[in-house]
């Protein structure tokens, strides 16, 4: 009897590539990757063991399997979780981008004025965590901090991250061209192959990267590199020109418009 593809089935396997492709640079580069391959060798001991006839392995095997069906949405949390948030955000599915025209004017104030004040606070050794916010909201962490709502200046930056201010600890959040938050604690990073040269800092900018899309800037403290975190993943050190390179492409500010509503009521909160 011939094979025959109706066009929902071409349409099937698309949606299943589609999702499969982008499950796979989910898990890039992250330790899911290990327990994947765990699991592939799991599958094919069983299948051995079963034609083998290895009753008593091959019923372990699978007692093994039917507890991992259980266990795994414990152990890729972290991965499930991010991808939920990326389907989350405008611009998955389509770019939203021509709801509302950012003000780019105040947005490359701010990018020259950040890649103006971060040198000076690196030459100098003062550490900092510098955090833009993008489309996922930062309310829970503004709430563990002090709300600034000023004008984003460098000197105001810059004062902030002096050790003879009370808020020169913990995170500055930045959204749009203010900075809403100063002093904010950071969730860290629970990854275990972070090399042992990165700090808390590193670590913290790593854990808010791994949850939200957020642009976390860090500045060594030891040495005084500058560092960028996104997506879990931390690029260093990085140049002044680098610095603006990246923040230049990366950074965009809300998008607001009428079909918003959900982001216009949280911002108002």
């Amino acid at each position: 009897m011939p094979i025959s593809f109706r066009l929902l089935d071409i349409i099937d396997i698309l949606v299943i590539a589609f999702l499969l492709y982008h499950i796979t640079l989910l898990i890039k580069d992250t330790p899911a990757v290990q327990l994947i391959k765990g699991l592939i060798i799991l599958f094919i001991a069983s299948f051995i063991a079963d034609q083998l006839g290895l009753r008593t392995i091959n019923w372990l095997l699978k007692g093994a399997m039917a507890m991992m069906v259980v266990a795994l949405p414990i152990i890729f949390q972290p991965e499930i979780r991010r991808g939920l948030l990326k389907m989350g955000r405008r611009g998955f599915l389509i770019n939203a981008s021509f709801l509302h025209k950012a003000d780019n004017k105040k947005i490359e104030q701010l990018i020259n004025g950040l890649v103006m004040v971060i040198p000076m606070l690196s030459t100098k050794h003062k550490g900092a965590l510098i955090v833009l916010e993008r489309e996922i909201g930062l309310k829970d962490i503004l709430e563990t901090g002090i709300i600034l709502n000023g004008e984003f200046s460098p000197e105001l930056l810059y004062s902030v991250f002096m050790p003879d201010s009370p808020l020169h600890d913990g995170a500055v959040i930045i959204r749009g061209n203010k900075i809403i938050g100063a002093n904010c604690i950071l969730p860290l990073s629970e990854r275990t192959d972070i090399s042992r040269a990165l700090g808390t800092r590193h670590r913290a900018a790593l854990g808010l990267s791994e949850q939200t899309d957020s642009l976390i800037i860090v500045i060594s403290e030891e040495t005084g590199n500058v560092s960028i975190a996104l997506d879990g993943k931390i690029t260093r050190p990085l140049e002044p020109q680098g610095l603006k390179k990246m923040l230049t492409h990366l950074y965009q500010p809300k998008i607001i418009s009428e079909f918003n509503f959900w982001q216009q009521e949280e911002d108002n909160k």
